[in-house]
């Protein structure tokens, strides 16, 4: 994925991590409320918080921690990219938000939602995902499987508002 390059300090403020069974960063979540009208401008913010995640797992690499996904969420998508160590692959699963969250807040779409809610719902759908607290089957079980994300959700948790850098989680 082509984006531009920034440059970041450790630690690095993270809106929501997904960890395994074991404790390691698996996914670096980043929420938006994306409050632009203009299809160019939401692209615009969409393009430029994809190369925030980019940058952070960049450096993150650099301390020899690698963290395997990254995802984008705002009130309309979910996208989910592959990090290799050096790559930001193109969406591998793009979702659409409401069909997901519809399931953990049945008026998503229908009232406003802020981004703490977001990412509570967020959350709530990534628990599902790894101990199945709600669904026999969550919702879009399948394509997280396809992808390769669900046996490393499997057992694990999310952290929220954390701050990480390495291997340490700073504050949560």
């Amino acid at each position: 994925m082509q984006t531009e390059t920034l440059d970041l300090e450790l630690p690095i403020d993270a809106d929501i991590i997904a960890l395994d069974k074991d404790d390691r960063v698996v996914v670096l979540i980043e929420v938006k409320i994306i409050e632009a009208q203009e299809p160019a401008a939401k692209q615009r913010i969409a393009d430029y918080m994809i190369s925030w995640m980019k940058a952070a797992l960049a450096k993150m690499s650099e301390q020899r921690t690698l963290i395997p996904y990254a995802m984008f969420v705002d009130t309309e998508q979910i996208l989910i990219f592959k990090w290799d160590g050096v790559n930001l692959s193109e969406p591998v699963c793009s979702l659409n938000t409401g069909e997901i969250l519809r399931h953990y807040e049945p008026e998503f779409g229908s009232k406003r939602i802020f981004k703490r809610y977001l990412t509570r719902l967020v959350e709530a759908w990534l628990r599902d995902l790894a101990y199945n607290w709600k669904s026999e089957i969550p919702t879009a079980s399948e394509q997280i499987a396809k992808i390769g994300l669900l046996p490393l959700l499997a057992g694990g948790t999310t952290k929220s508002g954390v701050e990480i850098g390495g291997n340490f989680i700073y504050r949560d």
